[in-house]
């Protein structure tokens, strides 16, 4: 077996260790808090030895996605992790890797194997960047030196996931890392004080900072009203609007749910309801579309830099940079279809991207969240054998026909799920939020997904009947 081959070389990798027992509420509260202190920390910590980082990220908008930052130690994020989850879940369920989940000893070798792909993701992507001319011209002792601050910076956010994973913190790592990288990037842009000279004179990057700024240092108050509201190229008053209204819309379809009838086997008369959320998979569809295609991008955009005129590297993507803009984009090759158009205006004049982005988007966040559904143990299958396990059946059914009643309303719930969180990222995109669409969204869900988990464990609910 595979993972008997692969046992030896788990054992090498520093490994966080299983809790005793169960850690009390407010303790995992305060380990929850120190990882996201320790993430925010290194993903400040520069690469030593990078050159001509002051140059456009064309990565730009995928950085909170992946919970990256570039120039730092922290610059590959969270893609190792995802990928790899990925792939070995894709070889296990295809049958390349056997693994018994009901045996303790398969589970920990399984996610030691886990963390070892994502070590090999992380420095195969690390040469990669520096191979390709990623942090410049550099020798080969500074690209040796980058390659292990880059793998040095992947291991420390693989062992951050591990703590709050093995039950330490709330959630997941990949949750709470993403979320803590969007919820800083929105910030950043409404109140950052970074400056910058224009055609007008200095102004500052936050839209509320540049919003007061230019409201005291110009005379005429309704062109500088005007220019707060839609100035170009920086975060601007209508980017705020949009960023809220998203907000507020991805938390008006988090309270929609059906909520199923069920009885107690067990305690005659004794009843309740199991809710099925419309964001059944919450934002897990998006961050898996989202990351899958980051890294596409990453290794298209690594080889355009190495090799600009080949015509197969040209057909993967092609980038530029354009007057006026802060940031290469792409404009042409595969990598134009699976980006966002930059505006509404640009969507109407090409259709035909807009239309073949919207609909990459919403077919393959649809179809990711009834996988995912079978792979993270949620399907209408799995909460059949959780009801049962409790003793707990569907009102007005008979008890074996949980799983068929179930399979009426999960499946729907987790693609018209999948499909809404991708419908409101790419709505953002268009109308212009700060950031990315796909960012705001992950910032609000993981945000609110936080506050069901801490409400859950304060009150002791059970998972699912919250």
């Amino acid at each position: 077996r595979l993972l008997q081959v692969l046992k030896p070389f788990v054992a090498i990798l520093p490994h966080v260790e299983s809790p005793a027992q169960k850690i009390p509420y407010n303790e995992r509260a305060l380990w929850t808090g120190l990882c996201a202190l320790a993430f925010l920390f290194i993903s400040h910590f520069p690469l030593f030895g990078a050159n001509g980082l002051d140059s456009s990220d064309p990565l730009h908008w995928l950085r909170v996605v992946t919970a990256s930052n570039k120039g730092t130690v922290t610059d590959l994020g969270v893609m190792p992790i995802v990928l790899s989850a990925l792939v070995l879940q894709w070889l296990t369920n295809f049958g390349f890797i056997e693994v018994d989940y009901a045996l303790k000893e398969d589970r920990a070798v399984f996610a030691g194997v886990q963390k070892l792909f994502a070590v090999a993701l992380s420095v195969v992507m690390a040469i990669l960047s520096v191979w390709t001319g990623v942090y410049g011209d550099v020798g080969v002792a500074q690209g040796f030196l980058l390659v292990l601050q880059l793998t040095f910076g992947s291991i420390v956010v693989i062992l951050l996931d591990e703590v709050i994973q093995k039950g330490y913190g709330f959630g997941t790592g990949i949750s709470l890392f993403v979320g803590v990288s969007a919820c800083q990037n929105v910030m950043w842009k409404l109140l950052s004080f970074s400056r910058f000279q224009t055609g007008k004179g200095t102004e500052y990057e936050g839209a509320i900072v540049g919003f007061f700024h230019l409201l005291m240092t110009r005379r005429d108050k309704f062109r500088a009203l005007k220019e707060a509201f839609y100035r170009a190229n920086l975060p601007n008053v209508w980017n705020v609007l949009v960023t809220i209204a998203a907000a507020l819309a991805t938390i008006y379809v988090q309270g929609f749910r059906v909520d199923i009838a069920v009885k107690s086997n067990r305690a005659r008369g004794q009843q309740g309801i199991y809710p099925i959320r419309l964001l059944y998979t919450s934002n897990m569809p998006l961050v898996i579309v989202s990351t899958v295609v980051a890294f596409g991008l990453y290794v298209a955009h690594a080889l355009f830099r190495r090799f600009p005129d080949n015509f197969f590297i040209r057909l993967l993507g092609v980038w530029e940079s354009v007057d006026g803009a802060t940031q290469e984009i792409v404009s042409g090759g595969l990598a134009y279809y699976v980006t966002p158009p930059q505006s509404i205006f640009a969507a109407l004049l090409d259709p035909l991207h807009f239309v073949v982005y919207l609909g990459a988007m919403l077919y393959a966040c649809a179809m990711v969240a009834q996988v995912w559904t079978e792979v993270s143990g949620t399907s209408s299958r799995d909460v059949a054998h959780t009801l049962k396990a409790q003793g707990l059946s569907i009102a007005g059914h008979r008890e074996a026909s949980i799983s068929k009643e179930l399979k009426r309303v999960i499946p729907t719930a987790a693609s018209l799920g999948g499909l809404i969180v991708a419908a409101l990222a790419v709505a953002t995109d268009l109308l212009g939020g700060l950031g990315s669409g796909v960012g705001v969204v992950l910032a609000v869900t993981g945000i609110y997904q936080y506050f069901e988990i801490i409400v859950r464990e304060q009150y002791d609910v059970p998972e699912g009947f919250f």
